[in-house]
């Protein structure tokens, strides 16, 4: 007997093409499109921004052309509070957060599925690039589509309640499914960066709502090398975009080292001063087996992976990692990887 299936459709290609292969495996598929902004533009640019009025249009095409319902939810409020202001919120504090995991942890498989379930759902499906074997995620097939790491904050019960069918394919067979399915966002681009800062300007999105505060660039020995208009606009291993007055004497160029919002300070030195070794976790969420073999955490999306250790301490965790890692920023997530198996995520506190 098949399962009664919400399909989240956010008008791309990837869960247009899963609500599709669930619909014909047997289940009972409900398409739905999460309304995000409260005030949605007429069309993206391009392939940034999302959750357009474009996108719910071609949400709802590709739900008539599998043959399933489909409906809009409103979730504008609920992703203004738990999306947005926590963005704002943890950069005023000089953290670096993700939002697409936000999203995942409270939209996605928080407000979405408890409402899903309410109505008597089954399980959710969504096009994320990543395996569940066993109830047990995994990196998908694609490596340079996986989304494991914005899902590693889901607990096993979410897990439980999840389908992810696009695991076992790469971006180029999706593609080329939609076309044969007659699926019109087949060459649609994907939307990229933070999908409600449309233009991507992210320092002049805070800066709109932080505003401006003028404050000190200094280098490791605390002399004044610079200005800013905002600490909030920073991040650590940030190069680019730095008002440097006084060249390093090396030559070399600078990177943002520690932001400290009570000062409005921001800290600038070599690449070489980035490095780091040890990084402290708040609570951690153990979502997969206790694997200790083949141990890699990954610490930013699409990021680069590190064998590492990890101990649990105060409630917290620390991971020792074999070589170092640089650009490693308070507020993003540690996803913890057995093999391609994940097996739990905490958020990083700091990092040494």
């Amino acid at each position: 007997m098949g399962l009664r299936v919400l399909a989240a459709m956010s008008g791309g290609v990837d869960s247009a093409v899963a609500a599709a292969r669930i619909a014909e495996a047997g289940h009972d598929v409900t398409g739905v499109h999460l309304a995000l902004s409260a005030n949605p533009q007429s069309h993206r640019t391009g392939a940034r921004g999302c959750c357009t009025i474009e996108d719910s249009r071609d949400a709802r095409r590709a739900a008539d052309v599998i043959g399933i319902p489909f409906y809009i939810w409103d979730m504008a409020e609920r992703f203004q509070r738990d999306v947005v202001e926590d963005f704002v919120s943890e950069y005023a504090a000089g953290r670096t957060p993700n939002p697409c995991l936000r999203c995942n942890e409270k939209i996605k498989f928080a407000a979405v599925l408890d409402r899903a379930l309410a109505l008597g759902f089954d399980a959710v499906a969504t096009g994320h690039h990543a395996k569940l074997v066993d109830g047990v995620l995994s990196r998908s097939v694609d490596q340079g589509k996986d989304q494991s790491y914005v899902l590693g904050v889901l607990t096993r019960e979410q897990l439980g309640h999840a389908i992810f069918p696009l695991g076992d394919s790469t971006k180029a067979e999706v593609r080329e499914e939609a076309a044969r399915r007659g699926l019109t966002v087949a060459d649609k681009p994907d939307s990229h960066d933070i999908c409600f800062i449309a233009d991507g300007d992210t320092r002049g999105f805070l800066a709109g709502r932080l505003g401006a505060a003028e404050g000190p660039i200094v280098d490791q020995s605390g002399e004044v090398v610079g200005s800013h208009q905002g600490a909030h606009g920073f991040t650590v291993g940030q190069r680019k975009g730095l008002r440097i007055d006084r060249p390093a004497p090396d030559g070399r160029p600078r990177y943002v080292l520690s932001i400290e919002p009570v000062s409005n300070t921001v800290t600038v030195g070599p690449r070489s001063a980035l490095e780091v070794t040890t990084i402290t976790c708040g609570t951690p969420v153990w979502n997969g087996p206790a694997g200790r073999d083949d141990l890699t955490v990954q610490l930013r999306a699409h990021g680069e992976v590190y064998p590492c250790q990890f101990g649990e301490h105060g409630g917290g965790l620390t991971i020792e990692l074999d070589r170092p890692a640089t650009g490693v920023a308070a507020g993003q997530a540690a996803v913890l990887y057995s093999g391609a198996t994940v097996i739990g995520s905490a958020t990083i506190v700091s990092a040494s």
